[in-house]
């Protein structure tokens, strides 16, 4: 009571521990629902979205995507380098608008801006262009990442679920955006053996425009909810 005090004042805490003390007799003999199941569904594709939209193949092969868009070593290095200091950069950019205009909005031009830079390095790759050209898409894709996809899906996936499924949920979630990440990075290099890395990108950037169409159809905003408010049904209309 008195931290709820601390965070609204008397009647906020009064309404808020009316709430919090509902939805604990609620869960103690409530199954799981088929919004329940949605929300994990959701925080499951969210994880997914996040590695499969590409970004942990410019982590892990930025040495051999440097080489191949024509960098010798010094400046191989030197882009691995600028390449972290971007996503450090942008991510603590990211602190300070998330709470300001919202998850699915970031979500959303996340996937659109990383989408749109795969196309970018994909036709860089097509055309034969090196340098400069790949060194400016990569580091764009990563400013994209490091602003919207990168935070934001950490923080949606510890939002969007109730209560009495949150800490089973998270572990689900995560467990499942670990696996991504394996199957991403193991299958890189057969992708762009088996189908060039014009071809690969071009992939990667699909994913990111169907994770578009995902967000804006499926995703609800959890920004101002209360984790009471989130277990309401209406949390599972999404605002579009």
């Amino acid at each position: 009571m008195r931290t709820l005090e601390r965070i609204g004042g008397p009647e906020h805490a009064r309404f808020a521990l009316a709430e919090i003390e509902q939805t604990l007799r609620t869960a103690k003999s409530e199954r799981p629902s088929g919004p329940l199941v949605k929300l994990l569904v959701i925080g499951i594709a969210l994880a997914v979205l996040q590695q499969w939209s590409g970004i942990n193949v410019i982590f892990n092969y930025a040495e051999e995507i440097y080489r191949s868009a024509g960098y010798g070593v010094s400046a191989i290095m030197f882009n691995i380098v600028l390449t972290g200091t971007i996503n450090v950069i942008f991510t603590l950019a990211a602190l300070g608008f998330v709470d300001k205009f919202g998850r699915r909005v970031f979500m959303l031009l996340g996937c659109a801006g990383i989408g749109f830079s795969h196309v970018l390095i994909g036709l860089a790759y097509y055309f034969g262009l090196k340098g400069l050209p790949v060194l400016i898409c990569t580091l764009f894709t990563m400013a994209c990442f490091a602003m919207t996809l990168g935070p934001v899906t950490w923080v949606l996936i510890s939002e969007i679920f109730p209560n009495r499924m949150r800490g089973a949920a998270v572990s689900i979630a995560v467990s499942a955006l670990w696996i991504a990440c394996f199957i991403l990075t193991y299958t890189f290099p057969l992708l762009n053996s088996a189908l060039g890395p014009a071809a690969t990108f071009w992939l990667y950037a699909g994913i990111c425009f169907a994770g578009f169409v995902f967000v804006l159809f499926s995703v609800p905003e959890t920004m101002g909810k209360t984790l009471e408010e989130i277990e309401s049904p209406d949390i599972n209309r999404v605002a579009v």
